[in-house]
């Protein structure tokens, strides 16, 4: 039952009166989770001193496909951790944080990407290519991309939960942002969801089977990301050994061995069938993979990033996120000290551009330490900005009811984070205006192809809405004028409309061609743009 100061509290914070919403105002008024400042500073020290041992263990046979039999370091360090590719992009998320502020979106994160991440390989070049033919996300992340469903965004999932500790549903909305730049439509897009809903709830809750529930809540039950994960649940419950369940993964999931060589792979490997898949198909199975090592690691940190290790493939990035899992779970004072004093607390860096960030880099967090601090001010900020039911107290201990457990798994939050999978989004005050290219953004001279947008109504006012379409000459659009209506939210999905577009072109640029269609409410001041950009 809601009250009338929630409904007050509400209607001056603008929020949509929906019933979702109202729940969730509910538990935040009323369910608030205390997290002591000293364990959230521990399990974000932790957090990235685990990130930076498990890429730094895994390292030297990244994407061998292959057992491994680690115990510990096989590199001399000499008090340094290896360059990790894992933590980098993570490090320019913070800094966007900090110059754009907390509401910061895909469309701002690629602005980003495309100035200071150097890499052109794979996924990260793909999206380089698209974003630069003028292809936004998540077609910059879909379109020619044979790597959508490889694993290079979750491996940058942990900021996005040490900024919303206890908020899964605030968590993954910035992590499909950040994802759909070089994964759309994509299994990779799962695969960051899920790992940042289980480290922001790891904030409050130290349960590994709950953490992993409540992960998969918030990607769709048919995914191959979630089929590989409850396969080694499965596996595990059944008493099979971790080796037994890493063959049961690869058999069912593997992509191809990169770069698919028999010297990257063993004669164990190759005598059991492992030599084919499918290339770019690498998510699935490293996220099984990860679970295994949190499963079989019961609670040990060596024994969590050396089981991830020893089962092979992007054996960096599934011990990097196994081991900052750990720290967030269990903070920085259970990271045993010999895992620590080999490679110190530095931060080294290998795929941003340097030249760019200050002064040969001096933007990018120097260590732990400092890159510590730097999330705990952005947490700050977001949650107070975002009315999040946490509280970081500096006096109080950490308080977490069982009760609140409900309230960390997506439930109807699901469908509204992955309404838009296929689409360009676009937000605006009031509105939000999405385009979908249909498989491909691709566009021939002669042929007719067909567009949707969609609008949908964010605010408590039902309005209609008058749309035009500008585009080049010998370009046509049918209709290329109209109105809509929309309803406020809460009216059974009436505050969506769509609008399909036929656009046929007699001539076309070579590369991009750009469409505008224009948005305007009679009656109102508010004109939105939107591009719809097409690719000869």
């Amino acid at each position: 039952m809601i009250d009338g100061d929630t409904l007050l509290f509400a209607l001056d914070n603008d929020r949509m009166l929906t019933e979702y919403n109202l729940e969730i105002l509910t538990i935040t008024l009323y369910n608030i989770m205390i997290i002591n400042i000293e364990d959230y500073r521990k399990k974000v020290l932790g957090c990235w001193m685990g990130k930076n041992i498990g890429g730094t263990l895994g390292e030297p046979d990244e994407w061998k496909r292959q057992i491994n039999n680690y115990d510990f370091y096989k590199q001399d360090l000499h008090g340094e951790p290896m360059p990790n590719d894992d933590l980098d992009i993570q490090l320019l998320w913070l800094i966007a944080l900090e110059e754009r502020g907390i509401n910061i979106d895909t469309h701002t994160l690629s602005e980003y990407w495309i100035n200071y991440v150097v890499p052109h390989w794979a996924e990260y070049g793909t999206a380089k290519i698209n974003m630069r033919a003028g292809l936004q996300p998540p077609v910059s992340g879909s379109f020619n991309n044979t790597y959508k469903d490889s694993c290079g965004s979750f491996i940058r999932s942990e900021i996005w939960a040490c900024i919303a500790p206890g908020s899964p549903q605030v968590a993954t909305q910035y992590a499909y942002e950040d994802a759909i730049i070089d994964y759309g439509g994509g299994e990779g897009v799962y695969a960051e969801v899920f790992c940042a809903a289980l480290e922001s709830a790891a904030f409050v809750i130290n349960d590994i089977r709950k953490l992993i529930e409540i992960g998969l809540s918030y990607i769709p039950e048919n995914c191959a990301v979630a089929q590989a994960a409850k396969t080694a649940i499965v596996c595990y419950d059944s008493k099979k050994s971790w080796r037994e369940t890493r063959d049961f993964i690869l058999e069912k999931y593997r992509g191809r061995a990169v770069p698919c060589v028999e010297h990257l792979i063993s004669k164990e490997d190759i005598d059991k069938g492992f030599v084919d898949g499918i290339l770019g198909y690498d998510v699935p199975s490293n996220i099984g993979i990860l679970i295994i090592g949190l499963l079989y690691g019961e609670g040990d940190f060596a024994k969590t990033l050396c089981t991830a290790v020893n089962c092979g493939e992007d054996t960096d990035c599934t011990a990097a996120t196994a081991g900052s899992i750990f720290g967030i779970m269990h903070g920085y004072d259970a990271i045993p000290e010999k895992w620590i004093e080999p490679i110190g607390k530095s931060i080294k860096t290998v795929t941003l551009n340097l030249g760019d960030l200050g002064y040969f880099g001096n933007m990018v967090p120097a260590d732990i330490n400092n890159l510590t601090e730097r999330t705990e001010k952005i947490a700050r900020q977001v949650i107070a900005s975002k009315n999040l039911p946490v509280i970081i107290d500096d006096d109080n201990p950490t308080d977490f009811s069982d009760s609140n457990v409900s309230a960390l798994f997506a439930g109807k939050f699901r469908e509204e984070l992955l309404e838009n999978f296929n689409y360009v989004n676009h937000k605006f005050d009031f509105f939000d205006i999405a385009v979908n290219h249909g498989e491909t953004p691709k566009i021939i001279c002669g042929e007719s192809k067909s567009i949707i947008i969609k609008v949908k109504n964010k605010y408590r006012m039902a309005a209609n809405i008058n749309f035009k379409v500008f585009a080049p000459e010998k370009i046509s659009i049918s209709p290329n004028s109209g109105s809509l209506y929309v309803n406020y939210p809460g009216t059974e999905g009436q505050n969506i409309n769509e609008i399909e577009l036929t656009i046929t072109a007699e001539k076309l640029n070579p590369g991009a061609n750009y469409l505008t269609a224009q948005f305007t409410l009679p009656g109102r001041p508010t004109i939105m743009h939107v591009p719809i950009v097409l690719i000869n």
